[in-house]
C-alpha cells in the first residue's frame, strides 16, 4: 500500500512539473532576455571595477552577442551604406563597435547598488519588438533605457536604443556622422569614430 502511495505521489508531482514548464517558458519573451543577459554582463563589468580597458574586454563578447552592431552601423550611416565599398563597410563597422563597448566601459564604471529592470510585456510591432527596461540609481529617479530588437544571425538583436525611453541614438549618431560623411567620406569616418573609441577608453 505505502508503495502505492509513493507512485502516485511521484507520478502526480511529474505531471505537475510538466504542466509547468511550458507556462514559465512563457514568460521569457526571447528579445526581453538578450536585454536582461546583456544588464547581468554589464552588472558583473560594474562591479568588478578595475580599468576602462578591462571592462572592456569584458564586455565585448557581451555586446557583440547582444547588439546587432553591422546593422546599427548601416542605419547609424544611412541611405549612402550602400554605395559604400565592402571593405570600407567592414572599417566602419569595426570602429562603430570599439566605440560602442568603449561607451559602456567608460560610462559604467563602477558599482553603486543600481539595479536595471526589463519589462517582460514585449510589445511588437511588425518584425520588430521593443523592450522597455529602467535604470535606478542608488538615489534619485529611474531612467528608462527601450530597445528596438530584430532578429539577426537567428538571436534577437538590439537595432537602437531609445535614450529617456523616445530618443532615438541611431538617429543621433546619423545626425553626428553626417557631415563627417559628407567631407572626409567613409574612411575619414571610421578615422573619427576610431579617435572617438581611443579618447572614451582614456
Amino acid at each position: 500500500m505505502v508503495h502505492r502511495i509513493v507512485r502516485i505521489w511521484a507520478l502526480c508531482l511529474f505531471g505537475l512539473s510538466l504542466a509547468l514548464v511550458p507556462a514559465r517558458a512563457q514568460q521569457s519573451d526571447p528579445a526581453a532576455a538578450t536585454v536582461q543577459n546583456f544588464y547581468d554582463a554589464l552588472t558583473a563589468s560594474m562591479k568588478s571595477g578595475g580599468t576602462a580597458k578591462s571592462r572592456y574586454d569584458k564586455l565585448k563578447p557581451a555586446i557583440e552577442q547582444a547588439f546587432d552592431i553591422s546593422g546599427m552601423t548601416a542605419l547609424s550611416v544611412g541611405p549612402g551604406w550602400s554605395s559604400i565599398s565592402p571593405a570600407d563597410q567592414k572599417a566602419l563597422i569595426e570602429a562603430f563597435d570599439r566605440m560602442t563597448i568603449a561607451n559602456y566601459a567608460r560610462n559604467f564604471d563602477s558599482y553603486g547598488g543600481e539595479k536595471f529592470t526589463v519589462d517582460p510585456n514585449v510589445a511588437t510591432r511588425g518584425s520588430d519588438k521593443f523592450v522597455k527596461s529602467v535604470l535606478q540609481p542608488a538615489s534619485g529617479d529611474a531612467v528608462p533605457f527601450n530597445y528596438r530588437m530584430h532578429q539577426a544571425d537567428g538571436n534577437w538583436k538590439i537595432e537602437d536604443i531609445y535614450l529617456n525611453g523616445t530618443i532615438s541614438q541611431l538617429a543621433q549618431k546619423r545626425s553626428d556622422f553626417g557631415a563627417t560623411l559628407q567631407a572626409s567620406g567613409p574612411q575619414g569616418l571610421a578615422k573619427k569614430i576610431n579617435a572617438l573609441a581611443d579618447q572614451t577608453l582614456g
